[in-house]
């Protein structure tokens, strides 16, 4: 398990949603000034805590995807035979699928994929992104998501720390995403912030280097072996 400090940012003024979603926002503002905030690694053991957050609590997100868009099929299964759920408990299981998991106590409140290109090959504008790589990064990461109940909190960043710290312990190494540029006048969908912000990933460390389709970015980092 790896320890998070926490990192989150309080939303200013009274949260919607009523007083039942305002005390789970007060609630785990308190766990995060409590230190109760941590990040762990999504295995066999904690992969429960994810279908809680993407099914029961979430009712799916995006049709149930588990973060499984980016994986190829394997050569024993194929997501359209087997769906998310499954496809995804078996890559966990070979242990080729990665994530960093954050949880306020022991409710899982978000994560953010990464891996090897091997692992998450399908990424948006594929094309684009590999004709100006000459030599590939050995880590990618593809996908965020935070429970609704504590977004604008800096969660998502949390969760960000917390897969490269990972990536730290596993050896290091080049790190490449692909956030969104977003217009600040504009409301985005939270679909299309799965990758979240260049703003964020600035925030983080990583350096912008060019532009893939129309809002994608390609950004880097080299993040040293822990």
């Amino acid at each position: 398990m790896l320890g998070c400090v926490g990192r989150g940012r309080s939303r200013s003024g009274p949260p919607p949603g009523g007083g039942a979603r305002a005390g789970r926002l007060d609630s785990a503002r308190a766990a995060r000034r409590r230190g109760l905030i941590q990040v762990r690694r999504l295995s066999a053991s904690v992969r429960g805590a994810q279908v809680e957050l993407e099914l029961d609590r979430r009712r799916g997100v995006w049709g149930g995807c588990y973060c499984h868009y980016f994986h190829d099929d394997t050569e024993t299964t194929k997501k359209a035979d087997v769906g998310g759920a499954l496809f995804k408990k078996r890559r966990i299981e070979e242990g080729i699928a990665h994530a960093a998991l954050v949880f306020d106590g022991e409710q899982a409140i978000a994560w953010c994929e990464y891996g090897s290109p091997a692992e998450l090959p399908r990424i948006y504008h594929r094309k684009e992104y590999d004709a100006g790589e000459s030599q590939p990064a050995p880590w990618r990461i593809t996908c965020f998501f935070v429970d609704r109940d504590h977004r604008r909190q800096g969660v998502a960043l949390e969760a960000l720390h917390g897969a490269l710290d990972l990536i730290a312990r596993a050896g290091g190494g080049e790190v490449v995403s692909f956030p969104n540029i977003v217009d600040p006048a504009k409301k985005v969908s939270s679909s299309f912030l799965h990758n979240v912000t260049r703003g964020m990933f600035e925030e983080a460390g990583f350096t912008f280097e060019r532009r893939i389709g129309k809002n994608k970015t390609v950004m880097r980092k080299i993040v040293p072996p822990a």
